[in-house]
């Protein structure tokens, strides 16, 4: 293992959990930016990647949820993340980059209320 590779593995051990949401609303966004790009510039095999790449961080914050704990929030949230990932789907298959903006702009609402709860 590199010395880089190391260092991007103890920086996310170490992080709190508001902190790591965060960081996974960063990247998700980022993937999505990417898709787009992508997607304009006809690369549709990365377009799908990045779409995927995104869905793996959806469902990965969807199961982490815990409906007991987190109450109306959490299910309110497991709505949305159940959304997020179906709209990326249809966007996908039809090339549709206004349902990857929209998508962009809940995972920015939810990370802006994340920062705010982590700082």
């Amino acid at each position: 293992m590199s010395g880089t590779s190391i260092y991007e593995e103890t920086a996310v051990l170490t992080q709190d959990k508001g902190r790591l949401i965060v960081i996974l609303y960063d990247g998700a966004i980022k993937f999505l930016h990417q898709a787009i790009l992508a997607c304009q510039q006809g690369h549709l095999e990365r377009k799908g990647q990045l779409i995927s790449k995104t869905q793996d961080i959806i469902f990965e914050l969807n199961t982490v949820l815990d409906l007991e704990a987190g109450g109306e929030i959490a299910r309110n949230l497991r709505k949305l993340y159940n959304f997020m990932w179906r709209h990326l789907s249809q966007a996908n298959t039809s090339q549709d980059t206004d349902k990857l903006r929209e998508v962009i702009s809940l995972l920015e609402i939810l990370k802006r209320g994340w920062q705010a709860i982590s700082s």
